[in-house]
């Protein structure tokens, strides 16, 4: 019988295929220990926890030799993570605590630590943080097997010579494609799932920032998470669509639905064939207006992709996600340096721009900062405002940008300010670093300096921040948030988060019009720059500087390749003065 499982759509695409069942979680035995037995559980736990370090390591050895293709970066990313987590003390001392003081079974005391953790990453106000709490998880669940001596699923591996699975035909003429229905994914489960025949998978958990998530996205493969209990309500061996487009999963479809999925799968295939050829095209408007579409990047090996997907430059490099999951060991001068340098090089001249650091109360990068009271983190210290506290933090993390900014073109951007004296105070501090630089005769580059238009005030008070600075970037995520008082994280409250609000939309071609009038470059870097239905819009509005996911380049070039925007300036207009813009953009 057909049924559909809803879920979260993190990875674009159709995929069609048998499902493969990976394994649950281990079964858990709950009994208490004598005295005399503490040290032994402590010690299995201890040897299990070592046995997933070394196999991390294995995995990284394994990895290193590959190339961006056969292993994103993200996976080498999500590896350090889960080893972080091996390593958290909250996690090693719980565990002893509950050995030790209430004589549990290891496997008991392992489990009822990750509960207490588990219950506190459920309280975290950033949406990423709290999505940690599956990469917890999984290091548990490793641990547990190991303790348990029941080895991890292994997915099938494509043979050498086997045609790609999205080449394969459903007949039964040749082996059928395999989809992949899990409760969860580990790192060594993606690294296996890379180097596998499945073309797409569906988890229980998850969402749309998970570790699962990125990968997904940065392998291009059909996917949808947090689709509750699919891995137990599917079958072995059923048939499954996965639609990554609409965040569903459709189980035992009739031979129409199959059809119906089968036809818009090729016809997906023949829309991205036709998208690729339009990379080398230059983005010029109908009426000769020409557009410039750069890409948001998260680590500096993401240039490859940005050069990829045809960007003609960085408009985001988001810097924060270097100083994550460190447990407070934030990088030093030259780590940084270093890691800014290889994303300018690796753009081969084209420019790059350096966000810096926002982290603060609803990021915190250590357990002090985590512990610390904020009744409402969006509105505490956190971006600039972080910065300006910890000013040696900020030094460092300045000089570096600077040095990186004498090996290619490089904008720095400052998020979340709002008043003239932060300004003031950071472009002190920016002076200050040149002039560190020149003490210890270090070489830096010239940098343009941006402001990003994130808080009304800010939107408000345009003419303060165009005195001040070269150019500006209106970074629409924040901005929605702050002008309709949303927390996009609570899904209570998260359909009313809406791009298309009237007065979101008045703030943004305000800020598109004040730079134009005063000949100052504006980008929009946000959710927004990305969103096809609102390419056409932002146009007419007169934005000619889009900054997005290097996957979301080419469908927004073939937008602007359409588009004139002179006809599209009244329209813009229109939709402006409309009590309900989002019906106008059909």
């Amino acid at each position: 019988m057909t049924f559909s499982i809803h879920g979260l759509p993190v990875a674009r695409g159709i995929a069609i295929g048998r499902a493969v069942i990976m394994g649950g979680r281990v079964d858990v035995a709950h009994y208490f220990v004598e005295p005399t037995q503490v040290q032994a559980e402590i010690a299995r736990v201890r040897d299990g926890r070592d046995a997933v370090i070394e196999e991390i390591h294995r995995l990284q050895q394994t990895i290193a030799g590959m190339g961006p293709k056969e292993a994103p970066h993200e996976l080498t990313a999500l590896l350090d993570v889960h080893l972080m987590l091996l390593q958290d003390q909250d996690l090693i001392d719980g565990v002893k605590h509950w050995i030790t003081d209430r004589l549990y079974n290891a496997e008991w005391a392992l489990t009822t630590q990750l509960e207490v953790l588990s219950r506190q990453f459920d309280e975290m106000e950033d949406e990423y943080l709290r999505e940690r709490k599956a990469d917890l998880e999984q290091v548990a669940e490793r641990i547990l097997r190991y303790m348990k001596g029941v080895a991890a699923p292994v997915a099938p591996r494509r043979p050498a010579g086997q045609a790609r699975q999205q080449d394969l035909l459903l007949d039964g003429t040749v082996d059928v494609p395999l989809v992949l229905i899990a409760h969860d994914l580990s790192p060594a489960d993606m690294l296996q799932f890379k180097q596998s025949v499945f073309a797409g998978f569906v988890t229980d958990v998850g969402g749309k920032t998970s570790h699962t998530a990125i990968v997904a996205r940065s392998m291009d493969i059909p996917a949808v998470v947090g689709a509750r209990s699919a891995s137990q309500l599917v079958r072995q061996d059923d048939w499954v669509i996965i639609d990554g487009d609409a965040g569903v999963m459709i189980v035992d479809p009739s031979p129409i639905i199959l059809a119906e999925y089968g036809f818009k799968q090729r016809q997906a295939e023949l829309e991205r064939g036709r998208l690729a050829r339009l990379k080398h095209t230059p983005a010029v408007t109908l009426d000769g207006q020409r557009v410039e579409l750069l890409a948001n990047i998260e680590q500096p090996e993401d240039a490859h992709g940005a050069l990829a997907a045809g960007a003609v430059g960085v408009g985001l490099f988001r810097s924060e996600f270097m100083f994550m999951g460190r447990q407070g060991r934030l990088p030093g001068e030259e780590e940084q340096y270093q890691a800014y340098r290889r994303a300018v090089e690796g753009m081969q001249g084209l420019p790059v721009t350096i966000r810096t650091i926002d982290v603060g109360a609803d990021k915190p990068l250590d357990e002090s900062r985590r512990d610390a009271a904020h009744l409402n983190p969006a509105l505490g210290l956190r971006a600039i405002r972080w910065s300006l506290a910890d000013p040696a933090m900020f030094l460092t993390q300045l000089r570096a940008i600077l040095r990186a900014a004498a090996h290619g073109k490089v904008n720095m951007l400052i998020p979340m300010l709002a008043h003239a004296s932060e300004i003031r105070h950071t472009l002190s501090l920016i002076d200050f670093a040149r002039a560190e630089l020149d003490n210890r005769g270090l070489a830096y580059g010239p940098v343009s300096l941006g402001a990003m238009i994130e808080i009304p005030a800010a939107a408000l008070t345009l003419k303060i921040f165009l005195k001040y600075f070269d150019f500006l970037s209106i970074g629409t995520n924040d901005l929605i948030q702050y002008t309709l008082a949303i927390d996009r994280a609570d899904e209570s409250v998260a359909h009313l988060y809406d791009p298309c609000h009237p007065a979101v939309l008045r703030l943004v071609a305000e800020t598109i019009a004040e730079c134009q009038a005063q000949g100052k470059p504006v980008s929009v870097c946000g959710e927004m720059a990305g969103d096809v239905t609102l390419t056409r819009l932002l146009l007419g509005l007169g934005l000619r500087s889009f900054s997005m996911h290097p996957a979301q380049i080419l469908a927004v070039k073939q937008e602007v390749l359409r588009a004139d925007t002179g006809r599209l300036k009244a329209w813009a207009a229109q939709v402006l003065e409309a009590e309900d813009p989002g019906k106008l953009l059909g």
